[in-house]
């Protein structure tokens, strides 16, 4: 895990047990990013809407979210999911 900041390493953790949860995601401060195969468009998804919608302990991994979604634009199916760390500077003490 060297990608990863240090300060999420705890949440990193706890979230993999069973796989990541969207408040697991939200605690480590991840992104998520979902692209239509089909006509190409990016989003990046809305996890606390996620999280108030599905639940805290609900699962975040690829294969529970891509099955739910759908594009916003041509309603394509084919979704492709993309999960990024924070990656902004850090203030150092």
């Amino acid at each position: 895990m060297p990608f990863l900041a240090a300060s999420i390493d705890a949440a990193y953790m706890a979230g993999m047990s069973d796989g990541w949860t969207l408040q697991a995601l939200i605690d480590a401060g991840m992104s998520v990013t979902g692209g239509c195969l089909d006509c190409h468009r990016h989003q990046k998804l809305d996890l606390p809407a996620l999280r108030d919608r599905f639940g805290a302990d609900a699962p975040a991994m690829e294969w529970d979210l891509r099955p739910k979604m759908k594009c916003a634009v041509c309603g394509g199916k084919r979704i492709t999911l993309t999960y990024s760390p924070d990656t902004s500077p850090k203030t150092l003490r």
